[in-house]
């Protein structure tokens, strides 16, 4: 009997993630599967880029909304969010070269732009997500947007800037905007996937 195919593309998606409006700019580039939601990927966002993930959130992909669906939504007149866990990459960014807009807390409006670059095969005794790459420290959650954390960077290089005290209390005095480790991410990433196979066991 032939073996019946499946579905789900096994192929896996490496993404560019830039937080838009920065300079130089903060980015990460990840390793993802085909298969995951978007509902997904915003997990797999927070983590990568230092988020807490006490924001709402959007991504809009031409002129679609995707999101956590809002049951009033509808009766708003606003333009109607597609549910986000209904969402597979592979229906909505349909291979190299589409892209996505991703906003993390609309009163910060950090809004990251989302490029897949490739699509790979998966590689044998890899697990996804995975980072491959990244340049720079992110911002901390409720510093007032792009605009906030530059602020707050000249703050704390500057001893006699008015709110030095307040920056050094917020980033610490050791905060360093360059510093980036991929490994730290995929520390995270691998304690994401154990607590999802522990929930899944429950």
């Amino acid at each position: 009997m032939r073996e019946k195919k499946s579905a789900v593309p096994p192929d896996i998606y490496r993404i560019k993630v830039t937080l838009l409006d920065t300079h130089p700019p903060i980015w990460r580039r990840l390793l993802v599967p085909a298969s995951m939601t978007l509902g997904q990927l915003d997990g797999v966002l927070q983590v990568a880029m230092g988020w807490d993930g006490s924001h709402p959130h959007e991504f809009r992909i031409g002129q679609q909304r995707f999101g956590e669906q809002d049951p009033m939504e509808g009766f708003s007149g606003w333009q109607e969010v597609a549910a986000e866990d209904m969402a597979p990459l592979f229906n909505v960014l349909g291979g190299a070269g589409a892209k996505a807009v991703y906003t993390y807390d609309f009163g910060d409006s950090w809004k990251h732009r989302i490029a897949v670059e490739k699509v790979l095969p998966p590689e044998a005794g890899q697990e996804y997500p995975v980072c491959v790459a990244g340049k720079r420290h992110g911002p901390p959650d409720d510093c007032g947007g792009v605009w906030g954390y530059y602020e707050m960077l000249c703050a704390i290089g500057d001893p006699e800037h008015r709110q030095h005290g307040k920056a050094l209390n917020w980033l610490g005095a050791d905060y360093d905007p360059e510093a980036f480790s991929v490994d730290a991410v995929n520390r995270e990433f691998a304690a994401m996937r154990r607590r999802r196979i522990e929930a899944e066991g429950e």
